[in-house]
């Protein structure tokens, strides 16, 4: 089994900054991708920003120029460093991972999400 502990999210100012972070632990061969996915009530779970095994990363047009991902792959981690952030960031961030774990199979985690709330 793999599984992803989210941690770091919380109340911050409208302008301030916070950082999630996500470990994923089991029976990993590789994580090709992870990423962060937002989800409000009602609405479909979009991605925020993702990276690949590579390096790679793409980001949400809403969210360019002010949210960094990161990943140490030798930790199994990776992190969202948000900054300048808006009362529109105000939503439950989940981590996603894809990858192989060590019998050959492929696997697809969700984190259990974490709640940011950013007051204006």
């Amino acid at each position: 089994q793999v599984q992803l502990v989210e941690s770091g999210g919380g109340l911050v100012q409208a302008g301030g900054s916070l950082k999630l972070s996500c470990k994923a632990s089991g029976s990993i061969f590789n994580i090709r991708a992870m990423g962060w996915y937002r989800q409000a009530l009602g609405k479909q779970r979009d991605l925020v920003a993702g990276i690949t095994i590579g390096g790679i990363t793409n980001y949400a047009d809403s969210v360019k120029g002010r949210f960094t991902i990161s990943r140490d792959n030798a930790k199994n981690t990776v992190y969202l460093q948000m900054n300048s952030l808006e009362p529109d960031d105000t939503l439950v961030y989940y981590c996603n991972a894809k990858g192989i774990t060590r019998s050959s199979e492929a696997f697809d985690v969700w984190g259990q999400g974490t709640p940011v709330t950013v007051s204006s």
